[in-house]
């Protein structure tokens, strides 16, 4: 990672390829949905962005009432990014969206979220 970070100080033209190429993600994960919302409401909500191609709300198996967050998917990246921007914060149905990308789940492996200490933290924890 110190020589792709370096090779961008020295040279700003410099391509990823080669490397790897920046994460390309067309999957919002939405959050603060309200218990009322179904899928056709959230892809007519999502669409003025750009072509939706699936809607996914996650209910509760014993009450069936939703969970509170689903994932929409675009056609385009970059439909995706303009809903996120558009979206994030936004009332809808009366609840604030919390809008981001989501992240792919692999079968079997525990997703390793980093966790970001600030220094006050960790001078607490030394008390």
């Amino acid at each position: 990672m110190f020589i792709i970070r370096r090779s961008l100080l020295i040279n700003p033209a410099f391509s990823w390829r080669g490397f790897c190429s920046p994460p390309i993600n067309n999957k919002l994960f939405v959050g603060g949905l309200s218990w009322s919302v179904d899928e056709k409401s959230l892809k007519d909500a999502f669409s003025s962005y750009g072509e939706v191609t699936e809607v996914r709300i996650m209910y509760d198996k014993d009450t069936g009432r939703t969970r509170g967050f689903g994932f929409v998917h675009f056609s385009k990246a970059d439909e995706a990014q303009c809903a996120k921007d558009a979206m994030d914060g936004k009332a809808f149905l009366g609840r604030p969206l919390r809008i981001s990308f989501a992240l792919d789940k692999v079968r079997g492996a525990s997703v390793v979220v980093p966790r970001f200490s600030s220094v006050g933290d960790a001078a607490e924890r030394d008390n």
